[in-house]
């Protein structure tokens, strides 16, 4: 699988660390076959990132109180996809080298500046690689993050397995997989029925299984994240939830993301909605209506994500 920006994507369901989360990484879990065009989505993940980067650099700071004894000397950040997290991994480690993982060359590319930017340049670098064929070559770590991007692998418990393979004694595996679903809206917008977000997030949770199903080698995996870390002969060793809270009102890039997420709602599932959610839809992005989401006062945003860690040896 193309690892784009999992981890840093955007789920409709949730923003990811970057990636397009909506492939459905924006990932959006495109359900056909059109290449991505991640010269115009990088922008999109990056802005979904920062907004999402003090709850990752929470994480991270939480990680340094986990981290193996002989110290971090080699990050991978698996489905890296712009980097924001990557060089977020490097700043809080900084004896560490930090690998950008990513099926994208375009995402990758804004990996690197993003890591020049941030004076990062000489200990942050990038890998092309496609997962999970491509596992055992991405070299040996003490720290693998793999943020929202191994439900993008088909069969997670041999991925596990093969990440576990990579690890150096006493390092850590971890994983940033579920939390709760991102909310931009209060239940009653003033028109339609209440409750949309509700709905919306049903109708994405049958999309995602679709994708997964479709996955080559796919097994069907409950989301037990402790069971399957100790499966790959990991001994788990916390787990924590991480919060982005942006209340309202909100900036203008935060309103720009909440567009495109329900565009992407539109586009990606909107064939799953009742018709009457699919017109509340339509009438959140639509920039004549005073209503939508280019003029609401009580537009925000805020969602959870929740980073599953386990050691090895």
């Amino acid at each position: 699988m193309s690892q784009h920006s999992a981890s840093h994507h955007d789920h409709p369901h949730g923003e990811g660390h970057g990636h397009r989360h909506t492939h459905s990484h924006t990932h959006g879990h495109d359900q056909d076959s059109t290449p991505l065009d991640w010269n115009s989505i990088g922008p999109l993940l990056e802005q979904q990132a920062e907004i999402a980067s003090p709850a990752y650099a929470d994480a991270a700071a939480w990680l340094d109180t986990l981290a193996p004894a002989q110290g971090v000397r080699r990050i991978l950040d698996v489905g890296s996809g712009p980097g924001v997290v990557t060089s977020v991994l490097a700043e809080a480690f900084p004896a560490a080298e930090a690998v950008a993982v990513d099926g994208s060359p375009e995402l990758l590319a804004r990996a690197r500046e993003r890591a020049e930017s941030r004076g990062l340049a000489a200990r942050v670098s990038t890998l092309h690689a496609e997962l999970p064929e491509a596992i055992d070559t991405l070299g040996r770590a003490d720290l693998i993050w793999a943020g929202n991007s191994l439900h993008h692998i088909g069969d997670q418990r041999a991925a596990l397995v093969e990440f576990a393979g990579l690890l150096n004694p006493g390092g850590l595996m971890v994983l940033v997989e579920g939390g709760l679903p991102t909310r931009h809206l209060p239940s009653h917008l003033g028109f339609g029925r209440p409750g949309l977000e509700a709905r919306l997030d049903a109708a994405h949770a049958d999309r995602f299984a679709e994708m997964r199903a479709g996955l080559p080698g796919f097994k069907d995996e409950p989301d037990d994240w402790r069971t399957l870390l100790a499966g790959a002969g990991l001994t788990p060793a916390g787990t924590r939830t991480f919060l982005t809270d942006v209340p309202a009102p909100v900036s203008p890039v935060v309103r720009k993301l909440a567009l495109a997420h329900y565009e992407r709602v539109r586009d990606g599932f909107g064939d799953l909605l009742e018709a009457d959610d699919l017109a509340m839809v339509d009438r959140l992005l639509d920039p004549s209506d005073e209503l939508s989401l280019h003029h609401r006062t009580d537009l925000f945003h805020l969602t959870a994500r929740t980073v599953h860690t386990a050691r090895k040896g």
